[in-house]
């Protein structure tokens, strides 16, 4: 072979990749992926220029964007033979190396790296001389030891062996061979000197034979260990075979059990035949192994679950519909569509069963309307809890060759129905969260799409379960933390605040009489009036459901209890006992001081000042923008802990003010020699969003122009720098707050039409709510003042 002078040294640029997590030598040809941007960009900048590209190995592989401190300066100048494009944006390279080669400096392009590198050729001082030939001789033989510990690398290199003459080619294509790590790779690729490299080979060579050894020996005395637990199987089987003989076999008897067991489950061909195989399995375990044990559990889990045991529903739709509205007041939108379902059960004997979603705040009976659908439809009623569920094995279980495993939450709730067909809850389904164990919403979405949970894949039971006719009914307090595939497999139902009205009706039909009977009490013991119940609906609650609501009539009733207990005796006397009356005058003794008080609207009109509508978690809420205006220096100062999009909204306003400052007639000075302060007050509470975007624009046109703003007039919408008004949402809480605040005229977006016809007349009942399309539509409305050029544009209800 014709070897070059290492005086024959060239020097030039080439693009560079960094390599993670492995080193290429020269004389080797490899496959690689790489699915950096600038490693991509440097091969193809590599076809365009001789196909020549620097590989040099990183020091660290988490470094995600190396430069030239952060890579081995040797590396191997190589070229590119092939370039395969894969999936993901990956790109699969095909390279030889031709030669090592020194990394002087490394430039950052746009698109990727570019090195000055020096070509650096094999050494000559030792070509020929003895000293050569003692080194490759010494390195055979390290090599033949190396080789008796792994056979099959000594056949790979057994040509180069007899070969080999050449030390400097004989060290590359050993390193090439071996299974070493990429830093014991680059040891010897950065060892330009044959002494020097030859040296770092057979330190390799001799620590590989020392480690091999020593596992040698540690395979040793774990085969001893295997032949005498072998043994010790052997003496338990003979052991087994003499119980059997003196009858002691409990084992068998289980076997039978379950074989009895088996004969009476309903269940396919193809299910039966597998659990008839574990149970002839465990038949022949030792009683007392661990195995036995876990295919016990096992045999029992496959033999309670109903493969194809299912209840009759219910067919009478007029009956279910009755206990629906026996147990729940409102809810029209999730009744309907139980109902729904049921009658095309009834007409074509079959129908997929829905995937329902019931979204809402806390308190408004999602969980127990659940509950009412399983008793109007004759199900079986199982709950999942899924708040704060991370492991993807609480959905699909574990394998059953783990210690300890169990199936998922889906088969456990299967087992505990009895029947293939319950109504399955799946409680609080947005607070399921995901860590390194797995994404448990990725769980769920195979169990919620009718097109695969007909044959659901537990871990633990391994064989294909029949989900497709259980009617899944899931809840949740928001859809933003649900997965977008997991929430297109579901249908959404929205359950909404509850009005005060509904309260109330919820309260007098069923609150009542549960805490009464929760708490002992008969019906002629204790009597609400209705004044009493609107009283602490408004003053003591606030929220979007009724649980508050329900702790206060239990506080009440707790109260009433021991005011019976103590008049016992004088009632005894007087040979009657006198119930216990709450009335709205009373009502104080036995909650103590209101809690809350209506944020009413103002009594006069005012510059400045003017009411906005907000949507809460438990509701809707009434809020106050005031504006000031004082000599500055034309800076906007914002408080009332506003988050970021409101802070937007405020500026959007005051520019909207600026720009038609000349139609109010402003002078132009005036956003240079005053300071604008804006305030929410309740600085307490956190707020944000851009449904307050026309108040603050109205309140600042209000201060600066010091023309009043109508006081019982509410606003809600979001507003564009040109004026326009944008929709919002939760209009039935927001009208429901402002109804609440005597407010008589609420403006609402035009795009939110359709959302307030959805609403009950007995929210909109005496409120003009008109319809606006932009700031001059909500100035003709909120401004006081004469004038014919203020147009009122919109439409109210």
């Amino acid at each position: 072979m014709e070897m070059k002078n290492t005086d024959a040294i060239k020097e030039g640029l080439l693009p560079v990749v960094p390599l993670r997590g492995m080193t290429i030598l020269p004389r080797m040809t490899i496959h690689f992926d790489l699915s950096r941007e600038k490693s991509i960009a440097a091969v193809e900048q590599a076809m365009l220029e001789g196909q020549r590209v620097f590989l040099a190995t990183q020091k660290a592989i988490e470094e995600n964007d190396p430069g030239f401190d952060q890579v081995y300066h040797i590396g191997t100048i190589a070229l590119v033979r092939q370039i395969t494009r894969m999936p993901g944006h990956l790109i699969r390279v095909m390279v030889e190396g031709l030669a090592r080669g020194e990394l002087l400096y490394l430039t950052e392009k746009e698109q990727y790296l570019e090195g000055s590198v020096r070509e650096i050729g094999e050494p000559l001082s030792l070509q020929g001389t003895p000293r050569e030939k003692a080194m490759v001789e010494e390195l055979k033989d390290l090599f033949s030891g190396y080789a008796g510990y792994y056979p099959k690398i000594g056949e790979a290199l057994s040509r180069y062996m007899y070969e080999a003459h050449e030390l400097g080619s004989f060290l590359d294509q050993m390193t090439i061979n071996m299974p070493l790590s990429f830093e014991d790779k680059q040891r010897v690729l950065s060892a330009v000197d044959l002494e020097e490299r030859y040296e770092a080979m057979a330190d390799i060579l001799s620590n590989e034979i020392e480690v091999a050894g020593i596992r040698t020996e540690l395979t040793g005395k774990l085969k001893e260990r295997v032949d005498r637990h072998q043994r010790e199987y052997m003496l338990r089987e003979q052991l087994q075979l003499i119980r059997e003989e003196l009858g002691e076999e409990d084992s068998f008897s289980d076997a039978a059990q379950y074989e009895a067991d088996l004969k009476k489950l309903k269940a396919g061909k193809e299910i039966k035949e597998k659990i008839r195989k574990e149970i002839s399995r465990f038949r022949n375990l030792p009683q007392s192994s661990s195995e036995s044990a876990v295919e016990r559990g096992y045999i029992e889990t496959l033999l309670e679950l109903p493969w194809d045991k299912r209840s009759r529903d219910n067919t009478d739709i007029v009956r279910a519909e009755a206990v629906l509205e026996e147990d729940h007041y409102g809810l029209k939108q999730v009744k309907e569509r139980v109902l729904e379902t049921l009658a095309v059960r009834c007409m074509s004997k079959q129908g997929e069963a829905p995937v329902i979603c019931l979204v809402g705040p806390p308190g408004t009976g999602k969980t127990s309307i659940a509950r009412s659908v399983a008793k109007a439809m004759k199900k079986e009623y199982v709950r999942i809890c899924l708040g704060g569920v991370r492991d993807e094995a609480e959905i699909r279980g574990h394998r059953k060759t783990y210690v300890g495993a169990m199936p998922g939450r889906i088969i456990k709730a299967l087992k505990q129905a009895g029947v293939k067909n319950p109504l399955m809850l799946l409680d609080e389904i947005d607070k399921v969260s995901s860590d390194y164990k797995g994404d448990t919403s990725s769980a769920l979405l195979e169990v919620l799409d009718g097109e695969q949970n007909e044959r659901f894949r537990d871990h633990y039971v391994e064989i294909p379960v029949d989900l497709s006719e259980v009617l899944f009914i899931a809840t949740a307090n928001s859809t933003e933390t649900i997965p977008r595939p997991l929430l297109d497999r579901m249908e959404l139902i929205e359950v909404t605040s509850y009005t005060a009205n509904e309260k109330f009706h919820i309260a007098k039909e069923h609150l009542v009489e549960k805490q009464m009977k929760k708490n002992g009490l008969d019906r002629g013991q204790l009597s609400i009036s209705d004044g009493a119940l609107k009283k602490m609906i408004e003053a003591y609650t606030r929220e979007a459901g009724v649980r508050e609501l329900e702790r206060k009539l239990g506080r009440i009733c707790r109260k009433a209890v021991k005011e019976i207990l103590q008049s016992r005796e004088s009632a005894e006397r007087h040979e009657t006992e006198l119930p216990v009356k709450i009335t709205d005058s009373n009502l104080e003794k036995y909650l103590g001081r209101e809690k809350y008080s209506t944020n009413k609207a103002n009594e006069k009109d005012e510059v400045g000042i003017v009411r906005g509508l907000a949507w809460t978690s438990v509701g809707g809420d009434t809020l106050q923008v005031e504006v000031n205006r004082m000599p500055g220096r034309g800076e906007l100062e914002l408080t009332g802990q506003m988050g970021d999009v409101m802070k937007e909204s405020a500026l959007i306003g005051l520019s909207y003010v600026r720009s038609v400052s000349r139609e109010y007639k402003i002078a132009q000075d005036m956003f240079k020699k005053n300071d604008f302060h804006l305030h929410i007050p309740e600085g307490a509470v956190p707020k944000d969003g851009p449904s307050a975007g026309i108040t603050m624009a109205a309140a600042l046109l209000s201060a600066i122009t010091m023309i009043p703003v109508k006081a019982d007039l509410a606003m809600t919408g979001e507003i564009t720098l040109r004026g326009r008004v944008l929709p919002v949402g939760g209009l039935k809480e927001k009208i429901l707050a402002a109804k609440t605040a005597g407010i008589s005229t609420v403006l609402v977006p035009g795009k939110n039409r359709k959302d307030v016809d959805e609403i009950s007349d007995e929210i909109k009942d005496g409120l003009a709510i008109y319809f606006v399309d932009t700031m001059e539509e909500v100035l003709s409305y909120a401004l006081v003042r004469e004038s014919a050029g203020i147009r009122e544009k919109g439409g109210a209800v």
